[in-house]
């Protein structure tokens, strides 16, 4: 359920344990991986190693992510701000400097006080655009920066070190396996897209590789822009087109809180079920408790920034090796897992 290139091999359990660098939530749990795989095979080796003092000298670690404009980005906020604080805590020759942008724009001049200014020595970045913050990126990576980028890919390669994500395809295969079992095969849906773009793209077209060979009738697709005002409205649509639904894949818990309304204005609830993406808790909360019309939900998680810091945090304190690309699993929240993925603190 959790997947990774590199991420075994390439990292020291022991530190990390000893370093404090405990990932928020259960889903990532890179600690307990960590230990469990390299120290086997650190073991093996004879090169079995402890961390026992902090750095000698102070190290920067620069976060640079988009304001919280929407749910997941809120959520994306909520981590990065419990992981700095608890990484501080637990390394007094650490310091972490979070920003937030707005824009592009914005983020490419927060870059510039991070190098000028803070002296980062490493840089967490969530692009908010790929292509305009390539340069500004690079220009830090010149400056002998390590790079750690996160979720959205830079348009050139080669600039980061490490690159950490959610697996959209993955996240698209897992929603259209479960609807398809579901189902036995049959039956007609449809579905909320996000936006058109490189991620949504990756999503459905996981989604519709899961559905090949059955007999599930997709009746339409349409963009809901990962927005819970946009996904009402698409559904209601569909709720007057279609007179038999028999599952909805969102792709979003933005879009399937809003479809979920137009579903129970509609009195439609007891005919469908819907299926969305992403870790919402207010979505988690439903399986949880076995709401019939979310069964499940299939996640994306918003923590993989935690992740992303803890991983740069290791690098600069104990130089170990960590370069290369970590690919975060999508896993099926269901009722017996959920309480695993429910962060009721969270503000997604």
């Amino acid at each position: 359920m959790y997947s990774q290139h590199n991420l075994l091999c390439t990292c020291s359990g022991a530190a990390a344990h000893s370093l404090g660098l405990l990932t928020m939530g259960a889903y990532v749990n890179v600690r307990r991986v960590l230990a469990k795989f390299t120290r086997l095979a650190l073991a093996a080796s004879g090169l079995l190693l402890t961390v026992t003092a902090p750095t000698l000298h102070a190290q920067t670690i620069g976060v640079s992510i988009p304001a919280a404009t929407h749910g997941w980005a809120g959520g994306l906020n909520f981590h990065a701000e419990q992981t700095k604080q608890r990484l501080e805590a637990a390394n007094p020759g650490l310091k972490v400097v979070l920003v937030t942008a707005n824009s592009a724009s914005e983020q490419a001049n927060d870059l510039e006080d991070l190098v000028a200014i803070h002296r980062m020595d490493a840089l967490v970045i969530l692009p908010f655009e790929s292509a305009p913050l390539t340069g500004p990126v690079r220009n830090a990576k010149r400056r002998g920066v390590f790079v750690t980028v996160v979720d959205r890919g830079l348009s050139e390669p080669g600039i980061h070190d490490v690159y950490v994500a959610g697996n959209n395809a993955e996240m698209g295969r897992v929603s259209g396996e479960y609807i398809k079992e579901r189902l036995s095969g049959g039956g007609k849906i449809v579905v909320l897209r996000g936006m058109p773009t490189v991620i949504d793209e990756q999503r459905f077209d996981g989604f519709m590789s899961a559905l090949e060979e059955s007999d599930v009738e997709v009746l339409d697709d349409q963009y809901a822009n990962w927005n819970r005002d946009d996904g009402f409205t698409v559904m209601q649509d569909f709720l007057s087109r279609f007179p038999k639904i028999d599952a909805v894949w969102a792709q979003d818990d933005d879009i399937a809180i809003g479809v979920i309304q137009a579903v129970r204005q509609a009195r439609r609830q007891d005919e469908l079920f819907v299926v969305g993406g992403g870790g919402m808790k207010d979505i988690v909360k439903r399986v949880m408790d076995g709401d019939e019309l979310t069964p499940v939900d299939v996640l994306y998680p918003p923590s993989m920034i935690s992740t992303a810091m803890e991983l740069t945090a290791l690098k600069l304190i104990s130089n170990t090796p960590i370069e290369g690309e970590y690919i975060l699993g999508s896993p099926l929240i269901t009722q017996d897992n959920a309480e695993d993925y429910y962060f009721p603190d969270s503000p997604f």
